[in-house]
């Protein structure tokens, strides 16, 4: 399958209206790569991984179209059929168009050809089997060896969710809660993403778990990565919306119900959250953190007993640090 490519170089200030402009030409799905800094809300729905500081924002943007081209050498744009220079044409005149009242910035047009683009499933290529511990973490794309079918298997696809396991927050999660969970156990998973740590959770023996996340996606795959790991969909229980500011998320959650909560959340996250979720946890009950880099981890420590929680133990993986708590 080719396709074929319209790149637009103009200014990120302009990025909205011509994705909307072009969509009306039936051009749809824009590729954006700009430097623009993450916001607040875009870094808490991130969860667990904290990107790198990146280049200085330049105010320069590209954005990328793609359009199918059929085997005769045709396009295919809003159900008609045309051609590479038809739309080119088209695009030029609507930037032109554009520049009459805003700064588009250079607004030139580059036409490339590509082959093969599986929008879904691209991100496979680089997500193959693994190890925690003793657990083999494998997608479903891939077969268990011979040698490993007598460890315990986690079948995750992470989907367009956060969470494979491959990160170190979620590994040192995973050991901490090794060791408290009891067939008891009821767990809550903030910031669940893909669901990987309630459903070890449960494979680890847990009785029950309830996840919650931002954003709707960790639906659809916490449900998959149950089925494929035939976890019983009624020991998992996934609500969407913020914990920290939403008292009716608050409320269905419920108060001092659990065993365990476990969040792999951004440190900045984790501080205003903690004083939140120590209402959700029993008497006696573990708070299990990660997701804070190194220079993070005094901010979190500092947290977590102002909260009036008991730190029981600092955990290290690489530049990763996990903090571990109990409700008195």
């Amino acid at each position: 399958m080719k396709w074929v490519k319209f790149r637009i170089k103009t200014v990120t200030d302009a990025e909205d209206i011509i994705i909307s402009t072009l969509y009306d030409l039936g051009l749809e799905g824009a590729q954006i790569e700009d430097k623009v800094p993450l916001t607040a809300m875009e870094k808490e729905q991130m969860f667990v991984d904290i990107l790198p500081d990146g280049p200085e924002d330049d105010g320069i943007a590209y954005l990328s179209f793609f359009v199918e081209e059929k085997e005769d050498g045709s396009l295919e744009v809003a159900g008609e059929k045309t051609t590479t220079e038809a739309v080119l044409a088209d695009v030029k005149q609507e930037l032109e168009d554009l520049r009459q009242f805003m700064d588009i910035g250079e607004g030139s047009v580059v036409v490339d050809e590509t082959e093969d683009i599986d929008w879904i499933n691209n991100w496979k290529q680089y997500f193959h089997q693994f190890y925690i511990d003793d657990i083999l973490v494998i997608p479903s794309w891939e077969n268990i060896k011979p040698e490993d079918t007598d460890k315990m298997v986690l079948h995750i696809d992470p989907g367009t969710a956060f969470g494979t396991g491959m990160h170190e927050t979620t590994q040192l999660c995973i050991r901490q809660l090794r060791k408290f969970i009891t067939p008891e156990t009821e767990l809550l998973d903030v910031g669940t993403g893909s669901g990987i740590l309630a459903i070890l959770s449960l494979m680890f023996g847990a009785k029950h778990a309830v996840g919650t996340d931002l954003d709707i996606c960790a639906v659809e795959a916490v449900a998959q990565n149950c089925d494929v790991n035939g976890i019983d969909p009624a020991q998992f229980d996934m609500m969407i919306g913020n914990i920290i500011t939403d008292k009716e998320v608050q409320d269905k959650v419920g108060y001092e119900c659990y065993d365990i909560v476990v969040a792999n959340i951004l440190a900045d996250v984790l501080v205003p959250l903690t004083p939140v979720i120590v209402h959700q946890l029993k008497k006696g009950g573990i708070y299990i953190t990660s997701g804070i880099i190194d220079d993070k981890e005094q901010t979190v420590v500092e947290a977590v007993k102002a909260a009036g929680l008991e730190v029981l133990e600092v955990t290290y993986q690489g530049e990763w640090v996990s903090v571990t708590a109990r409700k008195n």
